[in-house]
């Protein structure tokens, strides 16, 4: 099988007439006028039982169809919202996982769990009824953070969950590592807290629904990464339900990030709900309830340790680390700050010995997930600030000290010692090329003048990586019609621009105008198979099964074509959407061969999931010291992507993925009151967020170091971005402040933070 041909062309995004012409199809726009709105109240309380529910008033208040609560789900045997990831600890158990059930019985664990579902005419109608709903809660005391929640006494979250400990986690062989210690020349340690994130997406969660009382079938369509997955869990672990009564549907979705891959209970109990009434069912999160509903991420505590040789060669690298699980188990979670840093914590280096522990602990806030990097952010932060203060410890410089510990193309494949294989790259090739597009020779002079206008400027160096993820049940099927090619596959677009891609792909494949070439998504009816979109693994999943089904197209389509122009199969090449005779001039088109006999080719996936696109960033930043406000003046990303199906989508890739990052080092920060479990930046009043004028102007540059673990040679790209700019920008900001005695500050580093370092 031969890779596609022309690939690596920036054609415009094909999706992007109807996204700027208002004519996109988002979930909260398709949702009929007449379908029931509902409410989802939610709990004001961080901890607390629920010792009784009145119904009366709001069943009472005008245009109420229903009211439902948790001896409702409870009656008709609700099940639990699962986890499709696991970790396990030393001895061999998987994580503890206690039910998180759409609406929970008898306590509420965090501010935003659902007490009750209105069903009304109207929203205004279901705010009104809730107004009138009395909940009789009874207060605990609330753990917030992983100390408080594993704190001898503490108050516990679920009955069966001694001490609050959902895992402890531990990956790498800890007797290596403390002989590579026992024997370092120098040892540099850290201590960082990374900050607990909330995507704020500009199309948050919606649902509608539509119930056939001739079949029984209720349909959902709602916002999400993929159908698939939620429809299988929805159907044999929460509902109960065969599949065919249940089709879960996904059009356009703005923006998902991670949040909206996993089962929520809200389309779950509107599916429920459906069945129950016999009626079409509305719902759309408001901006507040996101902050309180949908997945966060990051909040972790972790020290590191990095071992150097009298050489300044790293030998060793410890990490301690506690993990804030929130509530519940969310469906990934597992293995997002587990695994996710084992990925990449090995960097861009050799580090011969690693050893990570965990503790992962549940606490009376809303439950963590996937946001974009997955782990990966605070990992390399930890890392890479690691290596700039190896480095000035030990009277080294921090360009210096990666060059000399940098992987060569001589070690691909490099099994870590974390336990993941990093399968291409050129990490000198991508360091040197990053420090020169970022004019290196030049930053000196730039110091100065920044020193002469009164501001600190600073330089800051992050190598990293990104271990691409997902899930691969991938059954990728190109219908061959009259007059178009129809391509179904199970990855979900949010954005990152599938239609494009994925018919580029095919259009290159079969050699047939990219025009005549369909890409759906999103159907559990059309599409049964599919893991949804996650860990930058879409192009790889989609893209290299696409092909595969193209190949069948091409062999399915040579037998009847042999039967048409009366000759062997054998004797017929196909080029460019046509088959042909050897050495004849009788031929038919693709098209016009499936006018009379419409045919398909389909493929399962067949590669590799993993790869470890790879990249190096240089930043430089000003930092007023009278406020303490930081400019990012200069960023320069150079990225190994492996082969490139459409540069301009990758550059945009890139360019969103830096802006996530900015947010993450600079000012995104969800805080919670640690006495009482509120939410103090619940709002966008709160919880700041990059705007245009906080982002400089971006220097990209791709090098093509193919994959051998899938045979297009590709490398999911969308988040390695997001996973080296907190450590880039850190790294500058602390190289600007580190003459003034400012050895760390963790993110977001504010200009607050800033002021008051210098303050002291």
């Amino acid at each position: 099988m031969k890779a596609p041909l022309h690939l690596g062309h920036s054609i415009t995004r094909r999706e992007d007439q109807r996204f700027l012409t208002g004519t996109g199809r988002y979930t909260d726009d398709t949702a009929p006028a007449e379908a029931l709105a509902v409410l989802f109240v939610r709990s004001p309380h961080a901890h607390a039982r629920i010792d009784g529910i009145d119904k009366t008033g709001a069943l009472g208040s005008p245009g109420v169809v229903a009211v439902y609560t948790a001896q409702d789900t409870a009656a008709d045997r609700l099940g639990h919202l699962p986890a499709v990831s696991e970790i396990k600890d030393a001895a061999g158990s998987r994580h503890r996982e206690p039910a998180h059930l759409p609406m929970p019985v008898g306590k509420v664990r965090h501010v935003g769990d659902i007490v009750a579902m209105i069903v009304a005419g109207t929203l205004d109608q279901a705010r009104d009824a809730a107004d009138a709903l009395a909940v009789d809660y009874e207060e605990l005391p609330a753990v917030v953070t992983v100390a408080q929640a594993l704190a001898p006494g503490a108050a516990l979250l679920h009955d069966d969950v001694p001490g609050n400990l959902m895992c402890r986690w531990s990956k790498g062989d800890a007797a290596a590592t403390d002989a590579a210690f026992a024997r370092a020349a120098h040892v540099a340690t850290l201590a960082i807290r990374s900050p607990r994130q909330i995507v704020h997406y500009m199309e948050t969660r919606a649902a509608w629904s539509a119930y056939d009382a001739a079949s029984d079938l209720v349909t959902v369509t709602f916002a999400s990464q993929g159908v698939q997955i939620p429809h299988r869990l929805m159907c044999e672990r929460v509902l109960n339900v065969a599949k065919d009564k249940l089709r879960l549907i996904t059009e356009d979705v703005g923006g998902g990030f991670g949040p909206k891959y996993p089962i929520y209970a809200e389309p779950t109990l509107i599916a429920w709900a459906t069945r129950k009434l016999g009626r079409g069912l509305r719902w759309t999160c408001d901006r507040s309830d996101l902050a309180l509903s949908d997945s966060h991420a990051r909040d972790l505590m972790a020290t590191g340790e990095l071992a150097l040789d009298a050489d300044g060669r790293f030998i060793g690298l410890r990490v301690r680390a506690e993990a804030n699980y929130g509530a519940y188990v969310s469906m990934f979670a597992p293995t997002i700050p587990t695994t996710g840093m084992a990925k990449v914590i090995s960097g861009l280096y050799r580090i011969p010995a690693i050893r990570l522990d965990f503790d992962c602990a549940f606490t009376n806030t809303v439950p963590v997930d996937a946001i974009r990097g997955a782990g990966k952010p605070e990992a390399l932060y930890l890392l890479e600030r690691l290596v700039d203060l190896a480095a000035h410890e030990t009277g080294r410089s921090p360009l210096e000290l990666r060059r000399l510990n940098l992987l060569a193309p001589a070690d691909m494949p490099y099994a870590a010692a974390s336990g993941y294989t990093y399968d291409a790259g050129d990490c000198p090739r991508l360091f040197e090329t990053a420090l020169q597009k970022a004019d290196m020779a030049g930053f000196d002079a730039r110091r100065t003048a920044s020193e002469a206008a009164g501001r600190r400027r600073g330089l800051g160096l992050s190598c990293h990586l990104h271990g691409t993820g997902g899930i691969a049940d991938e059954h990728a099927v190109v219908e061959v019609g009259p007059d178009r090619l129809t391509a179904r596959v199970g990855t979900q677009s949010q954005g990152q621009g599938h239609e494009t891609v994925f018919a580029q792909i095919l259009a290159s494949a079969l050699g047939v105008p990219i025009e005549r070439i369909e890409v759906r998504q999103g159907d559990t009816r059309s599409i049964p198979r599919g893991g949804g979109t996650g860990g930058s693994s879409s192009t790889i999943i989609s893209g290299t099964t696409l092909t595969r089904a193209a190949d069948v197209v091409i062999q399915r389509g040579r037998d009847l074509a042999a039967e048409r122009l009366e000759a062997a199969p054998a004797d017929i090449v196909y080029r460019a959407g046509t088959f042909e005779v050897v050495g004849t001039d009788r031929r038919v088109g693709l098209f016009e061969l499936a006018a009379s006999t419409p045919f398909v080719g389909d493929a399962v996936f067949a590669d590799k999931i993993e790869s470890f696109p790879t990249g190096v960033m240089v930043c430089e930043v000003e930092v007023d010291p009278e406020t303490g406000a930081t400019r990012v003046d200069r960023l320069t990303a150079v990225t190994d992507a492996g082969v490139v199906v459409n540069p301009r989508l990758l550059a945009g890739q890139i360019h969103g993925g830096i802006v996530h990052g900015l947010g993450n080092v600079l000012m995104e920060e969800a805080v919670y009151d640690e006495q009482t479990g509120q939410l103090l930046s619940g709002t966008l009043m709160d919880y700041a967020l990059p705007h245009a004028d906080d982002v400089p102007d971006l220097k990209v540059e791709t090098i093509a170091t193919p994959s051998p673990n899938n045979f297009l040679g590709m490398k999911g790209i969308g988040e390695l971005p997001t996973n080296g700019v907190p450590a880039a920008v850190g790294n500058a900001i602390l190289d600007a402040l580190r003459p003034l005695g400012v050895r760390h500050l963790d993110m977001p580093i504010t200009a607050h933070k800033v002021w008051k370092a210098l303050q002291r």
